[in-house]
């Protein structure tokens, strides 16, 4: 026998009381609130937030071209005219470090939309199809990982010429990869979960599932990646230009200025100092950020 009393149904004010302990949110409004309790994700935010204001807002404000020269002003240190001082010829740092970053940011955000577009239609295909095809698509990426990304840039050289051009073919042709690895071992985790199957019963195609049921819930590697990817491509795209593969004179990215500045550092440091520190911020910005998505969209944190 059991005890009537131990079963009795709960009143309507028992029951408001309880729905009303903890108010129902969404998957996405707990990252918000994570990823809002992680300062130094908020602080790289905000740097990355005002380094693109001043890139787009900053040179059209500023009083001086980025390409005028002024040989009367030559090698300037820093002060109220020039906050960053001038070049060996003339040219104001503060504007040209500005102009660069239109550069820098252009050729991260890109080579990440199309690490975003490639890698993930790339990747979901591969890791739901399996078999065979699953094999040869990632052959060709491993075949695309064993090429140094220089050999790219000097295949290029040779056909569409140095520049800012061959920059973005190289990143687009490489940049994708690891977007696809990640995409496919998360589509190849879900595929076999139950809402997986549940819409292989309903009769969902192919393609319905793969956009609608797996990439939307493997978002959250996705948006980590792609975080991650925009620094890596900003700091390649430095490096390039530092050894002469980048853009050309009178543009103006942070490799090229670093590399125009190195002859002369012992005597005149800021020219190097600032489109220096205008990279390390950056990509810690992005570093920190990416810390804070991968934390804030770690579902076994939610509670």
């Amino acid at each position: 026998m059991y005890d009537a009393e131990l079963f009795l149904p709960l009143s309507r004010e028992e029951k408001t009381d309880a729905e009303m302990m903890r108010p129902s949110r969404t998957y996405w409004q707990d990252v918000r609130e994570r990823l809002m309790r992680d300062k130094l994700a908020v602080l790289g935010l905000l740097v990355i937030v005002l380094i693109v204001a001043l890139a787009v807002f900053g040179p059209v404000l500023s009083p001086y071209e980025y390409d005028a020269q002024d040989f009367m002003m030559s090698n300037e240190p820093p002060s109220g005219a020039h906050w960053f001082g001038t070049d060996m010829f003339g040219r104001d740092i503060f504007v040209r470090v500005l102009y660069g970053a239109r550069i820098s940011l252009a050729v991260g955000f890109l080579a990440s939309f199309i690490s975003l577009f490639i890698g993930v239609i790339y990747g979901g295909i591969s890791g739901f199809t399996g078999g065979k095809t699953d094999n040869i698509m990632m052959g060709i990426v491993d075949v695309i990982y064993s090429v140094p990304m220089m050999i790219y840039v000097i295949l290029l050289m040779v056909v569409v010429g140095p520049g800012l051009k061959s920059i973005f073919i190289t990143l687009g042709i490489s940049y994708w990869a690891p977007m696809a690895r990640i995409v496919r071992a998360e589509v190849m985790r879900l595929k076999n979960e139950e809402f997986i199957l549940a819409a292989r019963v309903l009769g969902a195609s192919p393609g319905r599932i793969l956009l609608r049921h797996l990439i939307p819930n493997a978002m959250g590697p996705i948006l980590v990646t792609l975080t991650f990817s925009i620094p890596g491509a900003i700091f390649t795209e430095a490096f390039l230009s530092f050894v002469g593969l980048g853009v050309s004179a009178p543009m103006a990215s942070w490799g090229v200025l670093s590399s125009d500045a190195v002859g002369s550092l012992a005597i005149y440091p800021w020219q190097l100092f600032f489109p220096a520190g205008a990279i390390s911020i950056t990509i810690l910005a992005f570093n920190f950020l990416g810390d804070g998505l991968r934390d804030a969209l770690d579902p076994r944190l939610r509670k």
